[in-house]
C-alpha cells in the first residue's frame, strides 16, 4: 500500500489527516475496490500513532462509504462507492463556496467550467 504521512504541523487532527491520506488512496485506486485495508493494529504502528486515532478514521470512513467491515475478517476498499447523500451534500456545499470565493476574486466562470469538465485536473 502507498505510503500515507501525518504532518504535525497541519492544523488538522490527525485521524483527518489519515482519513483523507486513505481516502486520497481508495479514489485513485492505489487501494483497489474490495482491497483489505490494513489493520488498525499495523496501520498505527507503520505511523507510530495511537489505534485510537487510526480506528476514529476508519469509523469515518465507513460512515462516508468509503470502507466497509466485515466482522472477523477485517475493513475494505468500498466496490463501488455509495457515497451517502449527506455527504455528498456537503460536497456540493463546499464546492459552492469556492466557486463563489474564485468568482469573488475574479477568475472567469468559463476556466471554471472547464476545470469542472476537466475533472479538476487542469494544472495552471
Amino acid at each position: 500500500m502507498a505510503l500515507i504521512t501525518v504532518n504535525y504541523r497541519d492544523p488538522r487532527p490527525i485521524y483527518e489527516q489519515v482519513k483523507d491520506g486513505l481516502k486520497t488512496l481508495i479514489i485513485t485506486g492505489a487501494i483497489a475496490p474490495g482491497e483489505k485495508m490494513p489493520s488498525v493494529r499495523a496501520l498505527s504502528s507503520q505511523l507510530s500513532i495511537n489505534p485510537n486515532t487510526i480506528q476514529r478514521a476508519y469509523r469515518e470512513l465507513e460512515l462516508e462509504k468509503f470502507i466497509y467491515t466485515v466482522p472477523g475478517k477485517g475493513s475494505f476498499a468500498g466496490d463501488d462507492v455509495e457515497v451517502d447523500q449527506g455527504h455528498l451534500r456537503d460536497l456540493y456545499s463546499q464546492l459552492d463556496k469556492v466557486v463563489t470565493e474564485l468568482v469573488f476574486m475574479g477568475e472567469p466562470r468559463e476556466k471554471l467550467a472547464s476545470r469542472i469538465i476537466e475533472g479538476g485536473n487542469s494544472h495552471d
